[in-house]
């Protein structure tokens, strides 16, 4: 496995205030064996879409395809797209940070790749400006939704038709766009209807796979490949999830089961009502933005659920640490640590008799950063804290496939503990319709 789960500190005796203990773990993941069964059927019948992911192929050399038909004299990428037809690429796309806002591209025969935006949130300024910046004759896009019918992305979509038109170049817009959508014949689809219109390719989005479970579909892969990543090896890492799960003799021997049992274990209870996410690595903080529409869109439903957050080490030590240490009790953490001992720049010997900085001399950044993550996960397990910790000993495409695999996973799980059907997304339906309302009246 490509990382290792550790729920050590939160069974630690004499934390019965801020863990839980073996006996009651038991008894969850007992209760776990239907449900273990139940996913090892849909993983092998297909019945849950993404389970089966991991086994595709066929779809691949047709992402890689259009990618390249696609990517040919461009140097921007834009991808429209909200929710989880946005968040799992850029997921995925954290393996290309350098630092917190920048993307670094492979050049590819000698030509630099392209930059990628992710155009996720609708505001009328970012997308004018987005507009107004690129050279269009050189940008292309593409645009991203399930159902063809979100209407944040179909007035992007709208905005950049008339953009290239303007621009002279509607003619051949079938050379700067590519939506991926259902396929026809799933009910109305004006996103579909509005690419038949000019003539933009599409394809098709696989069926009965939600959004916040696509990335590691074509939703996921089609920017991956914009990016320079690596798809089989990102399905590599979430097989290896789903094959422990299959092998698993009991929910314990499966991660995402302990996982799930956890925080059901500390939720139930009232112990917990807040889940944060903290990794400590820059590649990893967009992943933590999935985790969280994941959890919540997932679980959130009837009263039930627990909020996330998303956090970063060493960063948030700066700032809501203070409050995970000695704020509200109701939190459960997730660590994600690397193996980083070692790694990054080292300063020189020659501060050793600095006053200020001599602890520093002779040490390099992956050694503080080390020593920072494994004292923020004893320090919130001494205040009582409920934490686990996942560690990696390297972070690229199959350890980003097997981290997004185990969160599916244990969410679904988490679902069927707590009784909501971590598939659907009843209430944010409301907001749509009455959105649609307000508009007709303007």
């Amino acid at each position: 496995m490509p990382y290792s789960h550790n729920i050590d500190l939160c069974l630690r005796p004499g934390l019965a205030s801020g863990g839980t203990d073996r006996p009651t773990l038991d008894v969850i993941l007992d209760d776990c064996v239907p449900v273990l069964e139940e996913l090892c059927a849909a993983s092998r019948d297909g019945s849950l879409p993404f389970l089966a992911m991991p086994e595709k192929s066929d779809d691949l050399e047709i992402c890689r395809r259009h990618a390249d038909d696609l990517l040919r004299g461009a140097t921007d990428m834009v991808i429209i797209g909200t929710g989880g037809s946005s968040l799992g690429a850029q997921a995925l796309g954290g393996l290309k940070v350098w630092g917190t806002s920048s993307l670094g591209h492979p050049a590819s025969d000698g030509q630099a790749a392209p930059i990628v935006h992710f155009m996720d949130n609708l505001d009328p300024w970012s997308m004018a400006g987005l507009l107004a910046t690129l050279d269009l004759k050189t940008t292309r896009f593409l645009v991203i939704s399930k159902s063809g019918g979100t209407s944040e992305t179909l007035i992007q979509t709208l905005a950049v038709l008339d953009a290239l038109k303007a621009s002279g170049l509607e003619w051949n817009a079938e050379h700067h766009i590519l939506a991926l959508t259902e396929p026809a014949g799933n009910g109305a689809n004006p996103l579909r209807e509005l690419c038949a219109r000019h003539h933009v390719p599409v394809i098709d989005h696989e069926p009965g796979l939600g959004g916040r479970y696509s990335v590691l579909s074509n939703v996921g892969f089609l920017p991956a490949l914009f990016m320079g990543l690596d798809p089989y090896a990102v399905r590599q890492g979430a097989a290896d999830v789903v094959t422990a799960m299959l092998e698993a003799a009991h929910p314990r021997d499966s991660a995402p089961f302990v996982g799930a049992a956890l925080h059901h274990s500390l939720n139930r209870s009232g112990r917990i009502s807040t889940v944060v996410m903290m990794p400590y690595a820059d590649r990893l903080r967009r992943f933590s933005n999935w985790f969280v529409q994941l959890w919540a869109e997932s679980l959130g439903k009837g009263g039930r659920g627990s909020t996330p957050i998303a956090s970063a080490g060493p960063v948030d030590q700066h700032s809501q640490l203070q409050l995970f240490l000695d704020g509200p009790d109701d939190k459960m953490f997730t660590l994600i640590t690397l193996d980083v001992a070692g790694t990054g720049p080292r300063i020189d010997e020659g501060y050793r008799n600095d006053p200020g900085l001599g602890y520093l001399a002779g040490k390099s950044i992956g050694d503080l950063v080390d020593c920072q993550q494994r004292a923020t996960a004893h320090t919130l397990a001494d205040k009582g804290r409920p934490v686990r910790v996942i560690s990696l000993s390297e972070l690229n495409e199959s350890a980003m496939g097997a981290l997004l695999m185990h969160f599916m996973i244990e969410t679904v799980v988490a679902g069927r503990l707590m009784g909501v059907d971590p598939f659907d997304q009843p209430a944010v339906e409301d907001g749509k319709h009455l959105a649609r309302e307000y508009l007709a009246q303007m």
